[in-house]
């Protein structure tokens, strides 16, 4: 029996009710990483010293102020990076203060908030605790030295204990931890190994990723795909099913493709997402969703503050971009959608685009039907969904033809 549930709200799909808060700080730049990030060393500690957060911190705040409020009251909150962790309790506490006293944030909200091994203290930690943070994500990785070594992490297996150990003594109810497979070195067994670490530590959530070789990367430099030291093709696939047996076996249910939970503990926030919501967004290189109209801010801090300062003198007026199509909408929908375990309601598609339109999907969608990728939509489960493991594994091909299939048309 699943019991992930769909995000429950009235409020409608194109009125914003989360915010994502992007934070492009590390103290290096891992191997795998081409976030829009500044890196500012391993000294000092926290943000408060850093001058460069220092400085970023009143653009972030201004461009929330700036920001028309569209009518509700944030339901979520998502402190991405970058590596959050290294704002300070009173930089975090700014943050949401502005939020609350400009948007509005729900008294149930869920407040995340991405954190390393390493980058925090307990006196921080209790310190975003105070503040509202609800929920964290630890960006743990792997559980082997040589291989966080060989990403250019900056921490070790043990950080990743004293870490969770702090996150215990806070009392936080839910928090999650992330996984990479694929990485360099990386062995079924130390994969193995690294699931059943992950799954001694009781997280609320895991996230079990795949490498990406992303241009221009010190890993699409260094490496070619499938090629020692990386894992195969094959052997990356068959990782997948073994987090995937080995997850649910414990007790984590499969919620979306690279997400498992305990019951009750899927990630509010990137449900937003995934059932293709409006969301705000701010922060450098930050994207929103709102009014039908996407928009993604400069990756560069320095375009990022002439842009908070156009927004500031001219208003959303200064934001130019054109609306998403209906075509557009629908590929959307079906990208993010077929992520979910749950899939995509067929009488929702069929009354927003039409019987014509959502006919041709399934049509499409018949040679992955047979292949047992793609579960058959039936008077009992009238839903479009992808089979789990292996749907899910091949969703890439199968939204690659749905596209193809739409630009054809």
């Amino acid at each position: 029996m699943n019991d992930f549930q769909p995000v429950q709200t009235t409020v409608p799909f194109d009125v914003p009710i989360a915010a994502y808060i992007h934070i492009p700080f590390c103290r290096r730049r891992c191997f795998y990483c081409d976030f829009p990030i500044s890196v500012v060393g391993d000294k000092p500690p926290t943000g408060e010293a850093f001058g460069a957060i220092a400085e970023y911190l009143p653009n972030l705040c201004t461009e929330i102020r700036s920001t028309p409020p569209q009518g509700q009251v944030l339901q979520t909150v998502f402190f991405g990076g970058g590596t959050p962790s290294l704002l300070t309790a009173a930089q975090l506490r700014q943050i949401l203060e502005t939020l609350q006293d400009h948007l509005g944030i729900a008294a149930d909200a869920e407040i995340s908030m991405e954190i390393d091994p390493g980058t925090f203290t307990l006196a921080q930690l209790k310190g975003y605790r105070a503040a509202g943070i609800n929920r964290v994500s630890l960006g743990a990785q792997a559980f082997q030295a040589n291989i966080l070594q060989a990403c250019g992490r900056t921490h070790c297996p043990e950080d990743i204990l004293a870490a969770v150990d702090l996150i215990h003594q806070v009392n936080l109810p839910n928090y999650s931890l992330d996984l990479i497979s694929g990485l360099p070195h990386l062995t079924m067994n130390h994969w193995q190994d690294s699931l059943e670490k992950a799954i001694a530590l009781s997280p609320t959530h895991l996230s079990v990723y795949d490498l990406t070789l992303e241009p221009g990367t010190s890993f699409d430099r260094w490496f070619q795909p499938g090629a020692d030291p990386l894992p195969s093709e094959a052997a990356t696939a068959d990782m997948y099913r073994v987090a995937q047996q080995t997850l649910t076996a414990a007790g984590y249910e499969h919620y979306e493709i690279s997400n498992y939970a305990q019951p009750g503990h899927a990630c509010r926030h990137n449900q937003v997402y995934w059932e293709n919501r409006s969301y705000y967004g701010f922060g450098m290189a930050a994207a929103s969703y709102i009014a039908g109209q996407r928009f993604t801010r400069p990756r560069k801090r320095r375009e990022y503050f002439e842009w908070v300062k156009e927004l500031q003198d001219r208003g959303m007026g200064a934001i130019a971009c054109p609306p998403v199509t209906l075509e557009e909408r629908l590929l959307d929908t079906l990208m993010l959608g077929l992520r979910l375990s749950q899939g995509l309601h067929l009488e929702t598609l069929t009354q927003t685009f039409g019987t014509t339109v959502i006919s041709q999907v399934l049509e499409t969608l018949q040679p992955y039907i047979q292949k047992g990728w793609v579960a058959p939509p039936s008077q009992h489960s009238p839903r479009l969904k992808l089979q789990d493991p292996e749907g899910f594994l091949f969703s890439n091909v199968i939204l690659s033809t749905l596209f193809s299939e739409s630009a054809t048309a």
